[in-house]
């Protein structure tokens, strides 16, 4: 066996192996059930000896505690409630608590059936799954707890009653000792809410108070994948430090004692946001950038809840004045262009960030800001995946080029690496030294044979990541049965491909590796082709190997989305072409019609048995 097929077998060995650790070491285990009756209510967001940051205006005595967010009455039931209804976004928000509890994304449907529901996000306390933001003010010098709004405060609407892209609303409550409570609350054309919180002093004292913000959530997602490549729980920047925490890690957060459950708290000093975020959907409190606050992310595991916290510097408040604070509030679908927007535009420190790119972010950042420009100028995701291709084999030309023209030299050295093989004997050293003789006399690196199949490696899984991780690709279509680029080619070759009248085995079901669509079978098509540039090797082990790689391919990435087949095939096809021509160019014409013939053609030549 050369050197050159060596490499080959060893890179090829080398990427076949990551891909069945991945997915046999590792496979996504079975999301945990939660309760859907989970008692409402969550922890004490601080106690009272809890500081505000140093560049904060505060007293010398530190505010006091965030209520919990356990209430006695039903929302969902019995609280009056405004309207939000914006383009893209609709709900509503509770007034008893002023909680933003209830959203759908209109842009989003949970399946492709046409009459599938809207994409539901974010839910009331008494409903399963609940999960909300409820913002209020922590009680600190001169204050009592039920002298601040909190979970279960009656609020009243003052002016208008729905929120849109052009009228905001604004809830007041008057606690009856002085102080009255404004929170005006606006939302733009996508999924950011603005959250202006002010309190009017009219009493004879002076007071302190800190605003916060709070994210709840009641149990874990209902469609929780825990896949490793995916990230999905605690998302938080801090001062430019990202943390991703699962939701796993964050139940096996230390005691705090200061929080008074399972809790980290990081003090921001200029800027950053903390939340919850899904595979494609997200909900993340963001204090004003520039202004210090403190985060908390805490479990409380009597209650099954989980909750993030933006605890921003305490307000003094005098006799007579108003004092406010603002926060924003994005709540809604990780789309690429939107998120960068409001990092680029409105000032939101990392935001884009918040989409999970995984630790090659050098190669799934610019990779799928290439698809997006990609898609922009096609107009169909599909196409613009096979456009990437292109773009990436032209990128990589050059080391292509030299690696198949080593390869068109090493069919050149052929008859005289099979003399020295005849020379050497049994020697093999000889036979070692006098190779790299031949190699190095004719400027010839064995090695560059295997280049494109490594560099393949790791271009592959970002792609990958892309595909997976990203909302662009959900349900995004390509040519007639593929209708889902994130998702694997329904056609099946156990129905002909829909030509017999019976259903195909689901998606994880034990059967469904020999369910092929026809994407899989073309992949797998491509890579026997892309062999038969060369003769089958002489060797028995080799040639076994190589005759086996493509349909073991093809039965493994079958169930992989339909976008990364794509992507495969497309790569095939265009490397078939360039080492074609560029071995041509070389003087070495590859026969590809008769190392076909000779593939299905029986060794006559095989030894008999001993007696016959």
């Amino acid at each position: 066996m050369d050197d050159q097929n060596k490499n080959l077998i060893l890179a090829t060995a080398l990427s076949f192996a990551v891909i069945l650790v991945w997915f046999l070491l590792f496979p996504p285990p079975e999301p945990q059930a939660t309760d859907p009756n989970a008692v409402a209510g969550a922890t004490e967001a601080a106690t009272a000896d809890v500081t505000t940051p140093s560049v904060a205006a505060a007293p010398s005595a530190a505010p006091g505690t965030t209520p919990t967010t356990e209430t006695t009455v039903d929302p969902a039931a019995d609280a009056p409630r405004i309207a939000i209804e914006t383009d893209r976004v609709k709900g509503s928000i509770a007034l008893t608590g002023g909680r933003i509890d209830d959203l759908s994304l209109k842009d989003y449907r949970e399946t492709l059936e046409a009459d599938a529901d809207i994409v539901h996000f974010l839910n009331p306390l008494g409903k399963p799954h609940a999960f909300y933001a409820l913002y209020g003010w922590a009680p600190g010098q001169g204050l009592t707890l039920d002298a601040v709004p909190g979970a279960n405060t009656g609020w009243t609407v003052e002016g208008n009653d729905t929120l849109t892209e052009t009228a905001p609303v604004t809830l007041v409550w008057d606690n009856g000792q002085g102080l009255t409570f404004r929170r005006e609350i606006s939302v733009d054309q996508n999924y950011m809410f603005s959250v202006k919180q002010s309190v009017e002093n009219t009493g004879a004292g002076t007071v302190s108070l800190a605003p916060y913000g709070i994210l709840a959530r009641h149990g874990t997602p209902p469609d929780l994948k825990k896949f490793f490549i995916l990230h999905e729980g605690l998302v938080q920047m801090a001062d430019g430090e990202l943390t991703e925490t699962s939701y796993k890690k964050v139940t096996e957060f230390d005691f705090n004692q200061r929080e008074g459950a399972l809790a980290e708290v990081t003090q921001v000093t200029e800027s950053g946001w903390i939340g919850w975020t899904d595979h494609y959907w997200m909900a993340t409190l963001i204090p004003a950038q520039g202004t210090a606050f403190k985060a908390v992310a805490k479990y409380d595991e009597s209650r099954d809840i989980y909750q993030t916290e933006a605890v921003m510097p305490t307000q003094t408040l005098a006799p007579g004045q108003t004092v406010t604070a603002e926060s924003q509030l994005f709540a809604g679908a990780k789309e690429w262009a939107t998120i960068r927007a409001y990092q680029n535009e409105g000032g939101v420190t990392g935001f884009l960030d918040s989409i999970d790119w995984g630790w090659f972010f050098f190669l799934t950042k610019p990779i799928f800001a290439t698809l997006h420009w990609l898609n922009g100028l096609i107009g169909n995701m599909g196409w613009a995946i096979i456009g990437l291709t292109i773009l990436i084999k032209a990128i990589v030309f050059p080391l292509a080029y030299k690696s198949y023209a080593s390869m068109a030299k090493m069919k050149e050295l052929q008859p005289q690496m099979e003399k020295i093989k005849e020379q050497a004997g049994d020697d093999r050293q000889k036979m070692q030294q006098a190779m790299m003789e031949l190699y190095k006399k004719e400027k010839v690196n064995p090695a560059s044979g295997c280049l494109p199949i490594l560099i393949q490696i790791p271009i592959f899984f970002s792609l990958y990541k892309v595909i997976f991780v990203t909302l662009e690709l959900r349900h995004a279509p390509w040519i007639g049965w593929i209708t889902d680029l994130s998702a694997p080619d329904p056609s099946s070759i156990l129905n002909l491909f829909g030509l017999l009248p019976f259903a195909t085995p689901e998606p994880g079901s034990l059967f469904f590796i020999f369910s092929l669509g026809i994407l899989p079978i073309l992949l797998g098509i491509s890579m026997w082709l892309q062999q038969k540039l060369n003769p089958a090797p002489t060797d028995p082990t080799q040639k076994m190997i190589f005759a086996w790689m493509p349909w073991v391919f093809m039965f493994m990435l079958g169930s992989f989305a339909s976008g990364l087949v794509i992507y495969w095939i497309a790569n095939n096809t265009i490397t078939f072409i360039q080492q074609y021509a560029i071995m041509r160019s070389h003087g070495y014409k590859p026969d590809v019609f008769g190392n076909i013939r000779e593939s299905f053609k029986r060794d006559k030549k095989a030894p008999k048995k001993a007696g016959k």
